[in-house]
């Protein structure tokens, strides 16, 4: 421990340190090159100097892990990172050790415990003197709002939580290429979901098959890994009915409408695999809303490409729906974007395929097509429908990287 990389250890008056780096080993292996990582906080700081920034105070999972690499787990703790002109310093607590130095583009800072306000005088150190500052309006909770007004009097604070995310909708192209490798493996989950799959099985144990499959993959592909967050939903009978279910003991039996869920996540990245399946058989009720569902995610699929805009692509969707009078059971947007998200954090919520969003995909984007209606217990065909597959958007259209297939030609298990 010390001060080499020339960040102060500072010490309270009882001689107890407040801050202190922690080099510990060597840097880890990340997916992202140095110059990927490089043009992403240039990037930020070429947006601080429009907005007139001093710094910028990250606080979201999201951001931390794009803008350095490294995802923490908060366990109730703040963490941050500041970036100003010159500098990108993760600020992390002290329970974590150096792993946050290992994983960082850019230097880190540790606070302990032993005083209540360590975190907010990490930021007061690294970023003195500002008079602007960004933060993330949606994910700075309102007490530490209050507490950063208290730390830093008279500084005027500036949301960058939505400038930052559009910046993390244009994907570069070895951010492509990670999400291409982590599609392939969420398709290797669907395999293994489908081979677990028969009568008197429970939702948990096909689920455990899928995730294991994904994590055993996921450690052979990295020279080094973090194995975190990767999981499978996979539901059954009337838990099919919401896209985010979680995973219970109900057995499956023969005719029960079934989901996969399939989500690989690596270095902060998520992808899914979702699918509509059938134990052993499908009602003719069922085959007929199934192929409604798979019509509406085949056009969708077309709908793809650049210049085409979120709530148009809803709004044609819509109308398929509707000839079939299955519209009142839509149950979400038809899509969003893909690269640093998951269950518990982080929302690129300004490509979502939805009538309310007007965004233009444009070339680079990562987005899903994934229609879902979920038609209620004791109707003819009850039940939740939905494909999804992950689409590139490129120059001239759009490229498919799900591979599983879908449909009932493929998938009466």
């Amino acid at each position: 421990m010390g001060s080499e990389q020339g960040i102060l250890q500072v010490q309270d008056g009882n001689g107890r340190d407040r801050l202190l780096t922690w080099h510990n080993g060597e840097r880890a292996y990340s997916p992202f090159s140095h110059s990927e990582m490089d043009r992403r906080q240039d990037g930020l700081r070429n947006l601080m100097a429009d907005m007139s920034l001093d710094a910028c105070l990250l606080t979201s999972y999201h951001n931390i892990c794009y803008y350095t690499g490294f995802l923490y787990c908060s366990f109730g703790r703040n963490y941050g990172c500041v970036i100003t002109p010159e500098s990108t310093t993760t600020i992390s607590a002290g329970i974590d050790g150096g792993q946050p130095w290992r994983m960082t583009h850019g230097e880190n800072v540790v606070y302990t415990d032993w005083r209540r306000d360590n975190f907010l005088f990490a930021v007061q150190q690294l970023a003195p003197g500002v008079k602007r500052l960004g933060i993330e309006f949606d994910h700075v909770t309102l007490d530490l709002r209050e507490r950063l007004g208290d730390a830093f009097p008279g500084v005027e604070f500036v949301d960058v939580g939505q400038p930052t995310m559009w910046m993390r909708t244009i994907k570069s192209d070895e951010e492509i290429a990670h999400i291409k490798t982590l599609t392939a493996i969420a398709d290797l989950g669907g395999e293994a979901c489908a081979q677990a799959i028969a009568p008197g099985v429970p939702e948990h144990e096909v689920a455990l098959a899928s995730t294991g499959a994904m994590i055993r993959r996921i450690a052979e592909s990295f020279p080094f890994v973090e194995l975190m967050d990767t999981w499978t939903w996979f539901q059954s009978g009337i838990n099919t009915d919401g896209a985010h279910n979680p995973v219970t003991n109900r057995q499956m039996g023969p005719g029960d409408i079934l989901s996969l869920n399939c989500f690989p996540m690596v270095f902060g990245y998520y992808v899914a695999l979702e699918r509509t399946l059938f134990c052993q058989t499908a009602s003719d009720d069922h085959l007929r809303l199934w192929d409604v569902n798979v019509k509406v995610h085949e056009r969708g699929l077309e709908l793809i490409k650049p210049g085409a805009r979120c709530g148009d692509i809803a709004t044609e969707l819509n109308e398929m729906y509707a000839a079939h009078d299955l519209l009142q059971y839509r149950s979400f947007g038809y899509g969003h974007s893909f690269g640093v998200l998951c269950h518990y954090y982080g929302r690129e919520a300004g490509v979502e395929l939805r009538e309310d969003i007007d965004t233009e995909l444009r070339p680079g984007m990562v987005v899903s097509m994934e229609p879902m209606i979920m038609v209620p217990e004791g109707s003819p065909g009850a039940g939740g429908y939905r494909e999804h597959d992950i689409l590139v958007v490129t120059e001239t259209g759009s490229e498919n990287i799900t591979g599983f297939p879908y449909g009932a030609d493929h998938n009466i298990i």
